[in-house]
């Protein structure tokens, strides 16, 4: 089984949204993730770290999550800060396609992979509003690594999907990346950073953790493989 991961599709099936506003790198980008996805085999995984649709209400999105339950391999969702479709999980997880699993606060097991996942905040927005959502996705993420905790055995490998960055532009320490260090996740899949101009990197190593950032224009609109450690001998 291999893991795959690009995030920030921003689609709009049947109510077009043309993206190539915000640059050429957008021209034909869903035909470039396709491209990119043929590789993948049925048993294979495909996160997607939010900002999956444009659309307003859940009904609206069916045609966006039809769209990506069409890519190969088990697809594999979190939210996104533009995901305002995204309202209780339970809805969500009804009309969801085969072979697409939805994160909130939880984790999914498949074969010795584990994928946690929450939408995270902004470490950046210092207002009072954004300080009351930065901690309270500190309890939502927590409690998805909880729920790992419960159901992880010796060989299985830990990926964290968040859609915000989990650090500074630095990359410095925080909350969210000791939690990730205090549960020995394996590697992190985060989104949100588009334009030319934003100061990122596809990969950073960071205290043995791999981050990847998967915004579908900052990796030229290809799926990256997000690699995991072997501990089948542990």
């Amino acid at each position: 089984m291999k893991v795959y991961a690009i995030s920030d599709l921003h689609l709009s099936i049947n109510n077009p949204k043309p993206m190539n506003i915000f640059g050429r790198v957008w021209n034909n980008y869903l035909g470039d993730i396709e491209e990119s996805l043929a590789c993948v085999e049925k048993d294979d995984l495909v996160l997607l770290a939010g900002d999956l649709s444009w659309a307003m209400k859940l009904e609206a999105a069916v045609p966006d999550l039809e769209y990506i339950g069409k890519f190969p391999g088990i697809k594999i969702i979190t939210r996104g800060n533009h995901d305002f479709w995204w309202n209780g999980i339970s809805a969500v997880r009804g009309i969801l396609p085969v072979n697409v699993y939805a994160i909130q606060n939880d984790c999914v097991k498949l074969g010795n992979v584990i994928v946690c996942g929450s939408r995270g905040w902004s470490i950046d927005d210092k207002t009072e509003e954004g300080k009351k959502l930065y901690a309270r996705e500190l309890i939502r993420i927590d409690m998805s690594l909880k729920a790992m905790e419960k159901v992880r055995d010796s060989a299985d490998r830990v990926v964290f999907m968040i859609h915000y960055p989990p650090f500074n532009v630095r990359f410095e320490d925080s909350p969210v990346t000791e939690l990730f260090e205090k549960y020995g996740v394996d590697a992190v899949v985060y989104g949100h950073l588009h334009g030319k101009d934003c100061r990122s990197m596809p990969f950073v190593e960071k205290n043995g953790i791999g981050y990847y950032l998967t915004s579908c224009d900052q990796i030229k609109n290809k799926a990256v493989e997000i690699v995991l450690p072997d501990k089948s001998d542990t």
